[in-house]
């Protein structure tokens, strides 16, 4: 997420687009190490709402993941992208997850 996000002349909301998509399938994921099933879903507090469910708690909050979903289909289908996000903010929300993804599979190894 980082590339897009320094180069000239492209839009935040793209970068948060593919950020959100790498933190939907990190949390699928971290479901699928679970035994969790999910249903087709962009929505990340949903996700992360089953793996806390399920005693597998997200290493981001609901709140900070209800302000990165509207990337993945506001951004593809309007026409103006919201902005509700900062490019530091954003870019801490993915790391967290992909960071606590990323040390499942190894522990599930």
């Amino acid at each position: 997420m980082r590339a897009p996000l320094d180069a000239r002349g492209v839009d935040k909301a793209i970068a948060f687009f593919h950020g959100q998509q790498a933190t939907e399938k990190a949390l699928k994921v971290a479901m699928c190490l679970h035994g969790l099933d999910y249903r087709r879903t962009h929505d990340l507090e949903e996700l992360a709402g089953q793996l806390s469910d399920a005693g597998h708690g997200c290493s981001v909050g609901e709140s900070d993941l209800r302000l990165l979903t509207p990337y993945a289909v506001e951004y593809r289908y309007d026409d103006e992208a919201p902005h509700l996000l900062t490019s530091g903010h954003a870019l801490s929300i993915v790391a967290a997850v992909l960071a606590r993804s990323h040390q499942q599979v190894r522990m599930a190894g």
